[in-house]
């Protein structure tokens, strides 16, 4: 993992936190963090693999990696798009901005809440690595890529990834999406076959500071294409 401590920090380099996805790992932000170059110090925030917790019992994990010496942005990739609008909801100081990424407030296909009963005991690393695959990678897919996710998936305890699948089927921040008013960044992939286009305008119609940049890839946006991401993310976080 490419993670820059912030002793490495200097004039000039901008902070930047990130909250990753189901995993929980950050061990999937590797390339997009090399891609941001050496003028981003990267904080890579981590959630425990063997603990099935709740999206609130998750929150103080989150802002346990924030700095509070230096002001920061804050990316959320997926899962943890609501603990990264809680967080700015209720901004700690420094914080300048949010990016969600192919990423959501309420659940993104609500009817899919029917189907939270079986998240419970449902294996989700059991599914048929072509199937995540399909949804996750898309045409980016590769024998590399697929293994690296096969390999995440396996460092999670079961239950950890079967409670966050249940929490994200459920969850409904909009009521916070509304208390943010630091500017933010919405990064939608084009090909994503998770999160509907919709959910991302719903998210500016919301908050209408929103910026909204579309980029061609699949759900694993900052995986597959790691160097556009970076330059839009890079862009964003530029002195105004």
């Amino acid at each position: 993992m490419v993670v820059r401590s912030p002793a490495q920090a200097s004039h000039g380099v901008v902070t930047l936190v990130l909250l990753p996805g189901l995993d929980g790992t950050g061990r999937l932000f590797d390339d997009f963090i090399a891609a941001l170059g050496p003028d981003v110090d990267a904080i890579v925030a981590s959630y425990p693999t063997d603990q099935a917790l709740s999206y609130a019992e998750l929150e103080p994990i989150a802002r346990s990696f924030l700095p509070a010496d230096r002001p920061f942005f804050l990316l959320a990739e997926s899962f943890s798009g609501p603990l990264g609008v809680a967080i700015a909801a209720a901004p700690p100081p420094g914080l300048m901005g949010l990016i969600l990424c192919c990423s959501f407030v309420r659940s993104p296909r609500p009817w899919l809440a029917l189907a939270r009963p079986l998240a419970r005991v449902f294996p989700l690393a059991a599914l048929p690595l072509s199937l995540l695959s399909f949804f996750l990678l898309g045409r980016f897919a590769s024998t590399p890529r697929r293994a690296t996710l096969a390999a995440t998936l396996a460092m999670v305890a079961p239950d950890a990834l079967r409670r966050r699948a249940q929490e994200a089927l459920a969850v409904d921040a909009s009521a916070l999406l509304a208390r943010v008013k630091i500017p933010l960044l919405y990064l939608r992939a084009g090909e994503d076959r998770l999160i509907p286009k919709s959910v991302g305008d719903g998210v500016a119609a919301q908050a209408p500071q929103t910026q909204i940049v579309e980029l061609p890839a699949p759900h694993f946006l900052l995986q597959t294409l790691p160097a556009a991401a970076a330059t839009v993310v890079t862009r964003f976080m530029s002195p105004r």
